[in-house]
């Protein structure tokens, strides 16, 4: 058995001390966090006590990453210079003359770097996602920068591999009507944005859909446990 609630005594038969101190014995005491704000357990930690990593180590990461991106440029570079068409030139005493006039081969070229880049930014993007969910601005300009980095170093691979760019030269070597590869060369310089605009959109939708969720801090709210009608 409990022992009977006895109502407060009537105001007038009150101490002065006792009409200062209202008699709610059903309300909890609200506790207070830093800087005043209403203590929630579960919700203020989870919200304010998980900052990531660190400035310092973000910066890291985003360096390594541009460096890592940017390497991977070469690879595109090999790969342009082996999948792209060869433009036909054709010499003879006079001039050198490009052999297919209606040809398309110098398209295919940039079409060619375009589609790598294309890819090789939703690959690298997909494989920063996996390595660090968390995202972060540092991790996008990081993506950015070196994608842009990356085109640029995998254009001067490409050309360095390819046909030499002194076209003179080499009509003389292979001769008069024999028909040889122009040099590689990249006429829109606007693919060379391809694999940065890329790794972002893919990187900003994988964050997206499947990155992790701050927690609300609302929904252990102290309001939602305080019991509704009155006091007994």
């Amino acid at each position: 058995m409990t022992a009977p609630l006895t109502p407060p005594p009537p105001p007038h038969e009150q101490s002065p001390e006792d009409r200062q101190q209202p008699h709610h014995a059903w309300q909890a005491p609200q506790t207070y966090g830093p800087a005043a704000h209403p203590a929630y357990p579960a919700a203020y930690e989870a919200s304010y006590g998980q900052d990531g990593p660190g400035m310092k180590t973000e910066l890291r990461e985003a360096a390594v990453i541009t460096v890592a991106v940017a390497l991977a440029g070469a690879l595109l570079g090999v790969l342009w210079w082996w999948l792209a068409p060869h433009v036909p030139l054709i010499a003879d005493d006079t001039a050198v003359y490009i052999k297919d006039t209606e040809g398309e081969q110098a398209i295919g070229v940039d079409g060619t770097f375009t589609l790598l880049a294309l890819g090789f930014g939703a690959l690298s993007a997909l494989a920063v996602f996996l390595l660090r969910r968390r995202g972060g601005v540092p991790l996008v300009a990081a993506l950015a920068l070196g994608g842009l980095l990356g085109s640029l170093l995998a254009w001067r691979v490409g050309v360095w591999l390819g046909p030499t760019q002194n076209v003179v030269a080499h009509a003389k070597a292979v001769g008069k009507g024999v028909t040889f590869s122009a040099p590689l060369k990249l006429g829109a310089k606007g693919a060379l944005l391809a694999w940065s605009l890329t790794a972002l959109v893919v990187h900003l939708a994988l964050t997206a859909l499947f990155g992790p969720r701050d927690p609300d801090p609302y929904q252990q709210s102290p309001y939602q446990s305080t019991p509704s009608g009155p006091p007994v």
